[in-house]
């Protein structure tokens, strides 16, 4: 398996009787970047980072990470990964930083103050010594979080790391995910149903939808998912595209939806004159109108998910 990714994945599937739960999926994340593993309820988000983490043997395909081919009961970089799937858990007797302790020796950590360490960064100093069993929800994923931490890896796995935080605590996660990756060079591999919060985290986000990876896009075209445009319908697209094209406008995407859409800043500044022009050239709007589709909109979309 290649080292020139962090995780690579080569016709990836998984299926559980008749159900194909991931279909054909294949990944290939960069060192550094922050991907967004996005999709609905049953999507195949879980299964996919399950698959990733060698908890389940995949039906077809193949998972590689840091370098290592990843099969179930294999050795793997697991010193190297930090990761939280699904829900967070804890032994709920013992306390925070008993946890954290229990884990600091599992990985083999030699500082004494690594447990110190990341109950601050993970703002859990004030809930150090309560049992595990009496957090809150939110800080019981904080707690899911600092033990993934622990270990300062260079590659994060996380299932829906937001759960339960409340929006201070999101910024929070925000914050920390991109200093991980902008200052330390951590590769982030996240899933999450909060939508706008990945459109400001991601700098590439993977659409999956039925198992099946239905589209990935980096921060730029991320940008232009985001951006304000100008839709324009008429009874002859191909018409209206050529007179729109010949005064100089970019008509930078066409669909089977019968759109024409103009992103640049003079035809969303002026739709008047893009009508006067269609109108005098005998292709006249059906309709015109100026569009800010964020990213859960261009999801929803894509998905059907609206439905």
């Amino acid at each position: 398996m290649s080292g020139t990714y962090a995780i690579e994945t080569t016709g990836l599937s998984k299926a559980y009787g008749r159900v194909l739960a991931v279909d054909s999926v294949s990944l290939q994340v960069v060192p550094g970047e922050i991907y967004g593993f996005v999709g609905l309820n049953g999507a195949g988000k879980t299964t996919t980072i399950r698959a990733l983490l060698g908890m389940i043997r995949p039906t077809a395909g193949s998972v590689g990470m840091l370098g290592h081919t990843v099969t179930p009961g294999a050795r793997g970089p697991w010193h190297r990964v930090g990761h939280l799937v699904e829900k967070p858990a804890a032994y709920p007797e013992l306390t925070v930083r008993e946890n954290l302790e229990i884990a600091r020796r599992l990985h083999a950590v030699s500082s004494a103050h690594a447990v110190s360490r990341v109950v601050e960064r993970m703002g859990l100093t004030s809930e150090a010594d309560r049992r595990a069993g009496v957090l809150s929800t939110g800080n019981l994923q904080r707690l899911a979080l600092a033990r993934a931490l622990l270990h300062e890896p260079e590659l994060l796995i996380l299932d829906e790391p937001a759960n339960g935080l409340d929006p201070a605590g999101v910024v929070e996660i925000r914050q920390l995910l991109v200093a991980l990756a902008r200052d330390q060079g951590v590769t982030v591999f996240m899933s999450s149903h909060i939508l706008p919060e990945v459109g400001r985290l991601a700098t590439r986000v993977g659409i999956i939808h039925k198992g099946r990876l239905l589209e990935e896009f980096d921060a730029r075209r991320l940008e232009e998912v985001q951006a304000l445009r100008l839709e324009v319908e008429t009874r002859d697209l191909r018409a209206a595209a050529a007179v729109l094209t010949d005064a100089g406008y970019a008509v930078s995407w066409q669909s089977g939806e019968g759109k024409i859409v103009l992103r640049e800043p003079r035809a969303v500044n002026a739709p008047d004159e893009v009508a006067t022009l269609l109108v005098n050239k005998g292709t006249a709007p059906m309709r015109l109108a100026i569009v800010h589709e964020d990213l859960e909109g261009h999801f929803l979309r894509l998905t059907g998910g609206s439905q």
